[in-house]
């Protein structure tokens, strides 16, 4: 079984739901609380073992690539002021040197022609995927989670979480065939269901552990809902001949691609800075304080 070395994180999405935010800063970019929220994806893939992260970009991304690049002007800056404790922040969020790659998709084909545009770098190898729009607040990251399941079963991983079966129809969920502990065999998924037609109340969060043969599925993959390629068809297909696990792990979801779950991410986030959370809390608790 090899080892998941590699990350592919489709970054080249518009941001329409928060526009007009995104109009000249790329929504991967915005911050929650301290940080853009592209850092925190970025934690979680290395803080899993990963050790090259796959940017798939587009047009007026550069930011996200000058982020991760050394900013010579502004370090030189701070350690000529003694501004020490913020050089050091800086320094350790920095990437190592040949971590990362950034590969362009020219046009907005869908998820699935994002992660074939990564196909040259990844190889042959196993790979995650992370989408930057989804956040996971955990303990033990939910990429780490799964890379502990797969290191037991191999094949391919889903991230999942329950959802309350009234809402299915606005997420794509799994079709479960047994279970053990958090560790579930599927047999099918199902885009957005209708309400008391789903075949579970599991729904799809955003993390991926997939075999390379996914790439041969996309490259042929037609196109699905919204005129795209979706991913998720691609999936469906390997799932014939490849076994697929979910793992509903252990945290809690935030999809700061939408512009309350961005607030929702923001106010988690701030409220569990080992620094300022308790700050953060009494801030909150004035805005939330009933009139007098």
């Amino acid at each position: 079984m090899r080892k998941i070395r590699k990350a592919v994180l489709p970054v080249a999405g518009l941001g329409t739901r928060v526009l007009p935010a995104t109009k000249a800063m790329p929504k991967e970019m915005l911050p929650v609380f301290d940080r853009p929220a592209i850092q925190y994806v970025v934690d979680e893939a290395f803080a899993a073992g990963i050790e090259h992260v796959v940017f798939v970009t587009g047009r007026n991304k550069g930011a996200i690539e000058d982020y991760f690049d050394t900013a010579y002007e502004l370090e030189i800056t701070l350690r000529e002021k003694g501004k020490t404790d913020i050089l050091e922040a800086l320094e350790s969020s920095r990437p190592t040197p040949g971590s990362m790659s950034f590969v362009r998709q020219q046009a907005p084909l869908g998820l699935g022609h994002a992660i074939w545009c990564a196909r040259d770098i990844v190889g042959d190898e196993p790979f995650a995927v992370l989408l930057p729009d989804v956040l996971v607040q955990a303990k033990s990251g939910c990429l780490s989670q799964m890379v502990d399941v797969y290191a037991e079963t191999g094949g391919n991983i889903i991230a999942v979480e329950q959802v309350p079966p009234s809402e299915v129809d606005k997420y794509g969920v799994i079709s479960p065939s047994s279970r053990n502990g958090n560790r579930i065999l599927m047999n099918g998924m199902v885009e957005k269901p209708a309400v008391g037609a789903a075949p579970s109340n599991l729904a799809i969060t955003g993390r991926y552990i997939l075999q390379a043969s996914v790439f041969g599925y996309l490259a042929d993959q037609a196109s699905g809902a919204g005129g795209e390629i979706q991913l998720t068809d691609a999936m469906a297909r390997q799932m014939a001949s490849e076994d697929f696990h979910a793992v509903e792990y252990d945290g809690q979801s935030y999809d700061c691609g939408s512009k309350l779950g961005y607030l929702r991410a923001t106010i988690a986030y701030a409220l569990q800075h080992e620094q300022l959370g308790g700050d953060a809390a009494r801030i909150l608790a004035e805005f939330t304080r009933p009139p007098e």
